[in-house]
């Protein structure tokens, strides 16, 4: 499997792809993760997903397969996740039983032409029968040798290898049998992120804004409100009149305390400018900035470089999404 060509894929279905691709891509890259030991990415990718879509996680698990793929893992995690709980439980034993029948098919080229059809039988005798390699090395428990095929494809058929159930103890445990490694992570992440860019959630009025931010941090206490007369009063010591958005923010918390990746927000008392640039953290990394007839609120990062955002509400929605994603 081509990773970056894989991640390039997913991220433009995520973004561009109707629903029905989309639903596709995060159900193939979701139990991708499961199947590599990275169940809690998987969970963290179909959370997302299913808060932002807010469509069933059934459409995930399009066949049978697929939902005895989960069932066994889940069974080898110990556990079902939270958004597990719409999946029908499944009777494992009998999976177990009807897995193994699966496996020890020969398929012919029109295998699942007709699946669900009423012809579906009468034609699955009439293509010349070809062995399915996969099957056959998940069928001995050969995971090397599917890992060997399954590298080869853009989409590996991580389905029929998590279902069988004496693999998918090995799975669960990392057995990892593609080396995808921190990889899942990187490519979660940035499927999230592409979610979020898709399905921009509604961060509310200012102060629910900040209440979010301040949960998705652990906790912590926004300070007071400044007064309309404290905020005047910086204006004029600054000699320039605030962005209208910014001046809401500090009319609902007189700055926010900082957190590991974001600086502090200063109050009204601390702001400065300098050259006609008001400096509204300490760092001084987040500044605001009059561009023609408005403002644009600049964030300078030493690893990822400078930002401009439109408005100072787009710096802090930006902030409230991050945390969210990495929830």
């Amino acid at each position: 499997m081509d990773r970056d060509a894989y991640l390039e894929g997913a991220i433009r279905d995520v973004l561009s792809g109707d629903e029905a691709t989309l639903d596709d891509r995060i159900g193939h890259a979701a139990l991708l993760f499961a199947a590599s030991g990275a169940m809690a990415e998987a969970d963290r990718l179909i959370t997302h997903w299913h808060a932002l879509t807010e469509r069933p996680v059934t459409a995930l698990v399009p066949g049978a397969v697929q939902a005895r793929a989960w069932a066994m893992l889940f069974e080898a995690n110990g556990g079902r996740p939270e958004w597990a709980a719409a999946l029908t439980p499944l009777d494992l034993d009998a999976e177990e039983r009807a897995h193994e029948t699966h496996l020890a098919r020969r398929v012919s080229d029109l295998d699942g032409l007709f699946s669900g059809s009423p012809i579906g039988e009468a034609v699955s005798h009439l293509g010349p029968s070809r062995p399915d390699r996969l099957r056959e090395a998940v069928a001995r428990g050969d995971v090397d040798v599917w890992a060997e095929i399954a590298s080869q494809q853009a989409r590996p058929d991580v389905a029929v290898l998590a279902a069988s159930r004496p693999l998918a103890p090995r799975l669960a445990a990392g057995a990892d049998p593609l080396g995808l490694g921190d990889w899942t992570r990187v490519c979660a992440g940035a499927l999230v992120a592409g979610l979020y860019e898709r399905y921009p959630p509604d961060t509310g009025t200012w102060r629910e804004m900040v209440a979010g931010i301040l949960r998705l941090r652990g906790g912590g206490t926004a300070p007071p409100a400044a007064s309309a007369r404290n905020v005047d009063a910086a204006e004029v010591r600054l000699g320039l009149r605030l962005p209208a958005d910014y001046r809401e923010f500090l009319l609902t918390c007189d700055g926010l305390p900082a957190d590991v990746v974001f600086p502090r927000l200063l109050g009204t008392a601390e702001l400065r400018a300098e050259g006609g640039v008001v400096v509204i953290a300490d760092p001084a990394v987040v500044l605001l900035t009059a561009v023609g007839d408005g403002w644009r609120t600049v964030e300078i990062d030493p690893a990822l470089g400078t930002t401009v955002h439109p408005a100072f509400r787009a710096l802090l929605e930006r902030h409230l999404l991050l945390l969210a994603q990495s929830a």
